[in-house]
């Protein structure tokens, strides 16, 4: 299985993603990250997102960011989105029709048809990373049980 998470720069939410899935997927799945924009090309995940991954035995600070291109809807099996912004940059990315159904919001996972938004925490404090840390800690856990 070949899962890329995609959030809007690749350095929050999207990396905590990657390293949670990273712990708890079989080993021999492939797990990547990436971001619609290339604002963040090359860096590091936020500090804030490496803090709170440390705090729970995830490192995530080799990541590095990079944009989203149309090469990953061919290598990966599931993109995950971490908000609907994300998920209309990514179908509008799409190289053609039978890729889109790849796409996925990674909430629908914990809360199937919902559609909830996993909160950008970039601007605000470490309790944002906390609350987007669980979030994804359940959805990937869902995720997992079903696969």
């Amino acid at each position: 299985m070949k899962i890329l998470m995609v959030c809007l720069g690749n350095i929050c939410r999207s990396p905590l993603a990657q390293g949670i899935m990273e712990k708890h997927a079989p080993e021999q799945w492939h797990i990547d990250s990436a971001g619609t924009s290339g604002w963040h090309a090359s860096e590091r995940p936020d500090t804030r997102s490496i803090l709170i991954a440390k705090e729970r035995d995830i490192s995530i600070e080799q990541q590095r960011s990079r944009q989203v291109t149309t090469e990953d809807f061919e290598t990966f099996d599931i993109i995950f989105a971490m908000d609907s912004s994300n998920f209309s940059n990514l179908i509008q990315l799409a190289p053609n029709e039978s890729v889109k159904n790849k796409v996925r919001l990674i909430l629908n996972e914990s809360y199937p048809g919902e559609n909830r938004q996993v909160p950008d925490p970039y601007t605000g404090g470490q309790e944002g990373f906390s609350h987007v840390y669980e979030l994804l800690e359940e959805a990937i856990q869902s995720f997992l049980k079903t696969h």
